[in-house]
């Protein structure tokens, strides 16, 4: 199959294709006389793995890795387990910034007015000038 069924069959989009192929993530497939790409099954479920690795989050590094891992039969599954597990700890620290940012963001959108007036708690906060006060609104 070409580039563009190759993207169809994994959701990996042949401008990624070809940036994997190019940074060494994916060999390069065979090409024609015409030096057109040429997919087969193998390429495509190596793709298939590598776009299921991206879509968990795990860094083009970390999919290198763990490409290598899939394709080394006398592999340890305790290696596996260690990047697994390092990535879980990754996300977790992820999910409480995010849960930080958006608790601060409810906190500075329910300071603010909304209304006509130029005072706003949201772009004084962004702008570092200070903790929030009730000088905004009161409740």
């Amino acid at each position: 199959m070409n580039i563009g069924e190759a993207s169809s069959a994994t959701g990996v989009s042949a401008k990624m294709i070809r940036y994997y192929e190019s940074i060494g993530l994916i060999r390069a497939p065979l090409r024609t006389g015409s030096n057109y790409r040429v997919y087969g099954d193998d390429e495509v479920h190596v793709l298939r793995f590598v776009k299921r690795a991206r879509t968990l989050g795990f860094s083009v590094d970390e999919t290198a890795t763990l490409l290598g891992l899939w394709q080394d039969k006398s592999r340890a599954s305790g290696e596996v387990k260690d990047i697994a597990i390092g990535h879980i700890a990754a996300l977790e620290t992820k999910i409480a910034e995010l849960q930080g940012m958006v608790k601060t963001l409810k906190h500075l959108a329910h300071c603010c007015g909304g209304d006509k007036r130029p005072d706003c708690p949201i772009l004084d906060d962004l702008a570092g000038e200070g903790p929030i006060t009730n000088r905004y609104r009161d409740d």
